[in-house]
């Protein structure tokens, strides 16, 4: 069993966000991802992270292929598995149009942009010492770039997606890649707290075309995008209640065919300090 955790990590100042890791580590957890948005620069924080605990693996989740070329990619990639002792893992994404095109880039179709980036990334010998080899992971939804990921890298990493959504992607790879889901969960048993909750977490998604098509092929419809989403879309796409029935949730993934679980906890900083409730139902060493 394989269970990760993504979080947002501006919320923590640096020490804060080391005991973070630590604590996870001593949870059983495999791996802390780290976004790349508009905060801390993933690359840079998970060296940070990585010199300062001893087991967890630290990964990026996802590196804008955009903002760096294949030859800085692959410096980071050699660079952090080196030091680290291969507790390093590279998850790659071309993020999106808005985001890209804001900081000066053209917006190309996902596949060949991926595709090229890969090409380039294979072709790099980077003038270092040897290091462990660093796992590679692609962000893909879609048919096309998750063909390309299993072919490609090791695997291929979801996001806000459902186990219906990972039984379907579990047989486009096939049994060999790993397939890695990032689902938002939330300690919470009232459904209107519950919603109000996920509904703000979900307020950027909902707004995105591209999570729409996705979506519409898992059974919704326009009118479930509407309004920040509706109940049954909130409640697919983020597991609420108590701790059975997110465990409930995570273990639907895992049958469907989830390699790895990465936890998406909500609302774990409160007025009274740190809430680990979802991280300590969901914890592999309490499994």
């Amino acid at each position: 069993m394989q269970r990760g955790v993504l979080v947002s990590t501006e919320q923590f100042n640096p020490a804060a966000l080391v005991d973070f890791a630590r604590a996870l580590d001593t949870r059983g957890y495999d791996s802390l991802w780290l976004p790349e948005l508009f905060g801390r620069e993933p690359i840079a924080t998970a060296g940070y992270l990585l010199g300062k605990t001893e087991r967890i693996a630290i990964a990026t989740g996802i590196a804008n292929v955009y903002v760096r070329d294949a030859h800085a990619m692959a410096q980071a990639r050699h660079t952090l598995a080196e030091l680290s002792g291969g507790r390093f893992m590279l998850g790659l994404g071309v993020s999106n149009a808005g985001l890209n095109t804001s900081r000066g880039h053209t917006w190309q179709a996902p596949l060949p942009k991926m595709t090229a980036f890969l090409d380039a990334l294979d072709k790099v010998e980077v003038a270092a010492p040897a290091a462990p080899r660093c796992p590679t992971y692609i962000a893909a939804h879609g048919p096309q770039l998750q063909t390309l990921g299993a072919k490609r890298t090791d695997g291929v990493i979801t996001y806000l997606m459902t186990p219906q959504h990972a039984q379907q992607t579990r047989e486009r790879i096939g049994g060999s890649a790993a397939l890695s889901v990032v689902a938002m969960f939330l300690a919470e048993q009232d459904p209107t707290v519950a919603r109000a909750k996920a509904r703000s977490a979900l307020k950027m998604y909902v707004r995105l075309d591209y999570y729409h098509r996705e979506w519409r092929k898992l059974g919704f419809v326009d009118a479930d995008f509407a309004n920040g989403g509706s109940d049954r879309l909130i409640d697919t796409l983020v597991a609420w209640g108590d701790d059975a029935t997110l465990r409930t949730r995570i273990a639907a993934f895992e049958n469907a065919g989830a390699t790895r679980v990465i936890v998406m906890p909500l609302a774990i900083q409160s007025k009274q300090g740190l809430d680990l409730r979802v991280l300590d139902a969901l914890a592999p060493a309490r499994a």
